[in-house]
């Protein structure tokens, strides 16, 4: 029915209700003319769909792994098998280590294992190990035996929270940096752990939580670890922090015995912060961490120290690239070693002067490659790393070290096979044990006078028990 037609037989209707018929019988008109989809393209849609759903799946997946191997790369303990006995909550291992060193330099007097000789083995350490979990209780004990020292290296009661929270208080690790180790995977560490700043146990309580992407600590330590049984004055420890030493340094340079002196650290406030971007190609962890403490000066002023670290871990597929840019400084009056610029740190039953101010860059790269078709081997992962102590005070030189090296891993076997090369660090390099050196000295966190390198290999067999 045209418009003209309609009005000469509906007079009194409005047009708009054959429009408004028209519009709503379009619909039904268009899908009752309409052809309805077939079995086999219904089938079709659902496989599709199906196919589509199978890849999403396979993405989350691929971003979870990655996501999960970011977290572990830098993980609290290195992955190996220990067989141990289990007696109720309590887990009991161990580990035995030995060393075998080759440098280019010779072995003068008293060194914390330096090498020479043309190359030496040696026992690195024995431990023991118990770890405690009974329902929400946990905790951790190591002591450790070196050659003529010995130290308690953790000792901690906790309780975990039902929300991925938990509580340690004892001595426990200082949370700072990326990972318990640095930036680190090698025997060696980091420039980072000569000045007290990874791996270093003290005495306090620990807070640890997840919220959302982030992963958070806050801690309080009353004082660093206590003293070992070691013939230095305060040194025998595992982690490096400011001791009292036997020494003074003249004003003309001369390094003369003298009763013990230094520092204690104190009242340390920790905080850690660390986010989780959790992409499929590229998954990154970005984190930031402080630290400020007291430090309680024997024979000497008083002073306090402090650190602000930025630092990364991202993966891609085996590949693991660890960053840290840190500041530190230990403020310290004027009768401190050198002025305000040297001050003793001490670990390993050897103390050594180290420069108060500085910047502490540090990278590292590696790969994991596991071997499930070698029988003896479960993986390997290579690794290149570097880090330097860049030092305020002229005429210090900075203080460098390269690494290039692998881990192997294989049941209860960790082995790591390291070349390291250094300007500056006290396990790399010649020294004597009279101090003698201290502003002209090889490995040398502090002055680093003659400014030479040094190389050592390093080949650190370790079983588990």
């Amino acid at each position: 029915m045209t418009a003209t037609e309609y009005k000469a037989t509906y007079p009194n209707r409005p047009l708009c209700t054959l429009l408004s018929a028209t519009a709503l019988c379009l619909p039904v008109s268009l899908q009752a003319l309409g052809a309805q989809p077939t079995v086999a393209e219904l089938e079709a849609e659902v496989a599709s769909l199906t196919q589509q759903l199978a890849e999403a799946n396979a993405r989350l997946a691929d971003a979870r792994d990655q996501a999960e191997a970011a977290e572990k790369a830098l993980a609290d303990t290195r992955d190996v098998e220990g067989t141990g006995i289990t007696l109720g909550p309590l887990a009991i291992g161990g580990a035995i280590r030995a060393n075998y060193i080759y440098g280019d330099y010779e072995e003068v007097g008293k060194a914390p294992q330096r090498g020479g000789n043309g190359g030496n083995i040696e026992l690195d350490t024995v431990r023991i190990n118990v770890t405690l979990d009974y329902k929400q209780w946990i905790g951790q004990l190591e002591y450790r035996w070196y050659d003529g020292y010995n130290f308690l290296h953790t000792g901690w009661l906790g309780y975990a929270f039902d929300d991925s929270t938990e509580i340690q208080v004892g001595v426990t690790r200082v949370p700072f940096g990326p990972g318990p180790y640095g930036v680190s995977q090698s025997w060696f560490f980091d420039q980072h752990y000569y000045v007290g700043l990874i791996d270093d146990p003290d005495l306090g309580v620990k807070y640890l939580t997840r919220w959302g992407n982030w992963d958070l600590a806050f801690a309080y330590f009353a004082s660093s670890e206590p003293n070992g049984n070691g013939d230095s004055a305060d040194s025998a420890r595992y982690g490096y922090d400011a001791v009292k030493w036997k020494f003074t340094i003249e004003p003309n340079g001369d390094v003369v015995e003298a009763p013990a002196n230094g520092y204690e650290e104190s009242n340390q406030f920790n905080l850690r912060a660390i986010y989780q971007l959790e992409s499929a190609a590229f998954p990154t962890h970005l984190g930031v961490s402080m630290e400020w403490g007291e430090l309680d000066g024997k024979r000497v002023e008083d002073g306090h120290h402090w650190a602000l670290s930025g630092h990364t871990v991202s993966t891609l597929g085996g590949f693991t690239l660890a960053t840290q840019l840190t500041r530190y400084q230990y403020d310290i009056g004027n009768d401190g070693l050198a002025g305000a610029d040297l001050i003793p740190l001490g670990a390993y039953d050897f103390a050594w002067p180290v420069a108060t101010k500085g910047w502490i860059p540090a990278i590292s790269l590696s790969y994991r490659l596991d071997t499930p078709d070698i029988p003896w081997l479960s993986y390997l992962q290579p690794y290149i790393e570097y880090s330097s102590i860049v030092k305020d005070d002229d005429p210090y030189n900075n203080s460098e070290l390269f690494i290039l090296g692998s881990a192997w891993a294989s049941g209860g076997w960790y082995i790591y096979s390291d070349l390291a090369y250094s300007n500056g660090n006290l396990f790399v390099g010649d020294t004597d044990d009279n101090y003698s050196n201290i502003y002209h000295g090889v490995g040398d966190f502090g002055v680093d006078g003659n400014d030479k390198w040094n190389y050592r290999f390093n080949l650190n067999l370790g079983y588990y028990y």
